[in-house]
């Protein structure tokens, strides 16, 4: 929806009505606007601004009118486009439209990608049969069946000044007993719950900006009939901050400071005593001898949105942080800006500290590892657990249960800090980083300023590992991540990610990241001109017993060097002839040594995962990271650059030393004018 990640703080809602011709869609907008009806008005109504406080939420409408007929549907495609709810109209006197709205309308808004609330509206009460009343109705509940963008219908007249019943509410509990129509024997006597309410035309708007302002969707699930597991998660969060002195149930004075927070209203004892007493019906175990637990806690928000207020609980969520995809807004999230492509972003000294102190805290039976669901246990106040899937499953180290370690469970943060700052920081907090968020993560120093000093602050560093099929770039991978050798070859078809510490000589410890290039995905990276800024160091594996192996990873490392030579990116560059258990290739022995001294980078790194012999490839690769301006292959393009370099270099001394010859002539010759004039 064009404004709807920021409410409530919106500039305004903008609702386009559309319909049938003749249903009513100018005479509706005309009514709210002058709160008369008018027999004769024009075709189409220009924008109509209705000023805020025509509602509580004090949020400005634009209302824009359509045309329906053919040579202006362009015009009026653009428009719902932009609509952050559409008001579709029928007429109530003919049932030719009402059909039309899922035969044209609803297919239209489909076939457009119009994803916003609908409010389905029929005009012209006055004028209709009262005999086609329980007809429509039926087909209104099939027509809510098949499309679930609809929040709410409603019937009116522009002509009488009034609403007449509220088909269906965007109550959730409304919502759910149009299922129940459709599903239940029970039809006729759930129809006798119905709400059936009088209001005046403007409540048709009321119900468009509240279906925008205050959306059901994001907070109940039609089909279990409750809510939403990110709506859960996000009042855990919030029911854990208000809880302060960690007892898990909220006391008196907490439940008070809750309502002064979000609603500026203090609540009286009286006004508890009833709250915990009504919660104590529904949830026995919603109250305790401490307060309102985290189930009552959960059971006074499900009241207010079965009563039709979902208001209610977007105004907690949105004191707390939320938008309307119940994530933190992004106001509430100061990462720190990269000013350039190869700069990246790192956890900071606090930031690692308060996550140490959260492993100890998990790691209830003291067995320095988490398991699954501990993991789960710390994201249960996140929208989701951010490691349940690609690029952060199976990315890290684990110990042989499958639990993750200390040391996996910072280099699993250190990757998503990495890979997505915002992700990272968002939750850092939802997780209880109580600190200022801005001195959470940390920008480094460009790539290209650290080669020029030749010397790095990085803590992280990436590695792209480029190579054929079957050159044991996964084996690579695995290794890191304390993995054994296993012979079944599964190619890589994805990126894929593994990260962990590596101590240097001295005692020093570096984070790695190694990024699997699948060699299907290289002509796509490569295309890419900044795919290589976020690179600190390119590895190329093959394998050392294949010929066609070998000239691959060469044929990479000479595009990836000439790349970074074009882009500006130029990455310290090595060579890993891999599977070295297996007899060598020896034309490759030979080409490797001649193609490395070419291009002035180390003699190949020769390992074999298989017997467990790494030769020390992961101290090396952290090694040529440290020393940005060392393994740098010196492609013709590079040579020639310093050549064109090395030229106007020696221009320019040339230039100074006859422009300084030039100045010492002069001034002899001043000296000797002088001394002559002086003379005579």
């Amino acid at each position: 929806m064009a404004n709807q990640s920021s409410f409530g703080g919106s500039s305004g809602v903008r609702v386009v009505v559309t319909g049938d011709r003749a249903t009513g869609k100018s005479s509706l907008i005309a009514a709210i606007a002058t709160e008369s009806f008018a027999e004769s008005i024009t075709p189409v109504i220009p924008p109509t601004l209705l000023p805020p406080d025509l509602f509580p939420d004090k949020v400005p409408l634009t209302v824009i009118d359509t045309s329906s007929s053919l040579d202006k549907q362009s015009k009026r495609n653009e428009e719902l486009k932009r609509a952050d709810v559409v008001v579709l109209t029928y007429a109530c006197n003919d049932t030719a439209s009402f059909s039309r709205l899922s035969s044209y309308w609803f297919p239209e808004l489909h076939k457009l990608e119009v994803k916003v609330p609908v409010i389905v509206v029929g005009c012209k009460l006055d004028l209709r049969d009262e005999s086609q009343q329980v007809s429509l109705e039926r087909l209104m509940t099939q027509l809510l069946q098949q499309f679930k963008e609809i929040v709410t219908c409603i019937e009116c007249s522009a002509a009488t000044q009034y609403q007449g019943s509220i088909l269906f509410s965007c109550s959730p509990i409304g919502r759910c007993y149009r299922l129940y129509h459709v599903h239940s024997l029970q039809f006729t006597a759930c129809l006798n719950l119905m709400l059936i309410l009088i209001f005046q035309v403007p409540e048709v708007f009321y119900f468009a900006q509240k279906a925008v302002l205050h959306p059901v969707d994001p907070l109940y699930n039609i089909g279990s009939q409750a809510l939403t597991d990110r709506c859960v998660r996000a009042l855990r969060r919030i029911f854990v901050l208000c809880d302060r002195d960690m007892d898990e149930a909220l006391n008196e004075a907490e439940l008070n400071d809750f309502q002064v927070r979000c609603f500026n209203v203090p609540l009286q004892s009286s006004e508890m005593a009833e709250v915990k007493s009504v919660v104590q019906q529904k949830v026995p175990e919603g109250v305790n001898s401490l307060g309102l637990t985290f189930p009552g806690f959960i059971c006074v928000h499900n009241m207010f949105l079965k009563k039709g207020r979902p208001e209610t609980l977007w105004a907690v969520l949105r004191n707390f942080g939320y938008d309307n995809n119940l994530k933190l807004k992004d106001d509430f999230l100061p990462v720190p800006a990269k000013r350039a492509l190869d700069q990246s972003v790192e956890l900071t000294g606090e930031a690692v500290e308060f996550l140490n102190g959260i492993f100890r805290l998990l790691d209830s039976d003291k067995d320095r590892a988490l398991r699954p669901a501990e993991i789960d246990k710390l994201f249960c106040t996140a929208p989701e657990s951010p490691w349940n899937d690609a690029p952060y499953k199976d990315s890290a180290e684990m110990n042989d249960m499958g639990y993750i370690s200390l040391n996996g469970f910072l280099s699993q943060w250190t990757l998503m800090t990495l890979l997505d700052p915002p992700c990272s920081l968002a939750n850092l907090i939802y997780i209880g980083y109580s600190g200022n968020p801005a001195a959470a993560l940390r920008v480094t120093r460009r790539r290209a300023v650290d080669r020029k000093k030749q010397a790095t602050e990085r803590n992280v560093f990436q590695c792209y590992v480029f190579g054929s099929k079957s050159s044991g770039k996964s084996a690579l991978l695995d290794s890191l991540l304390g993995r054994p050798f296993s012979n079944n070859y599964i190619p890589s078809t994805v990126e894929r990610f593994a990260v962990n510490a590596v101590e240097l000589i001295g005692g020093a410890r570096k984070t790695l990241v190694l990024r699997e290039i699948p060699e299907s995905k290289v002509s796509n990276v490569l295309s890419n001109k900044d795919y290589l800024a976020a690179c600190d160091v390119a590895v190329f594996v093959y394998d050392s017993s294949d010929e066609l192996s070998w000239r691959k990873s060469r044929d990479l490392l000479e595009k990836v060097a000439r790349e970074g030579d074009l882009t500006g990116y130029r990455v310290p560059c090595l060579l890993i002839a891999a599977k070295d258990d297996l007899t060598p290739y020896p034309r490759a022995v030979q080409d490797s040594v001649k193609v490395t001294q070419e291009l002035g980078i180390e003699a190949p790194i020769h390992v074999s995962m298989k017997l467990g012999d790494s030769s020390n490839v992961y101290n090396k690769i952290v090694h040529a990271a440290v020393h940005p301006h060392l393994s740098i292959p010196e492609t013709e393009i590079g040579k020639k650059r310093k050549q064109y370099h090395r030229l106007l270099q020696h221009s320019l001394v040339f230039a100074s030393v006859g422009t300084a010859m030039a100045f010492v002539g002069l001034a002899a010759c001043r000296a000797y004018a002088v001394k002559k004039n002086s003379s005579g």
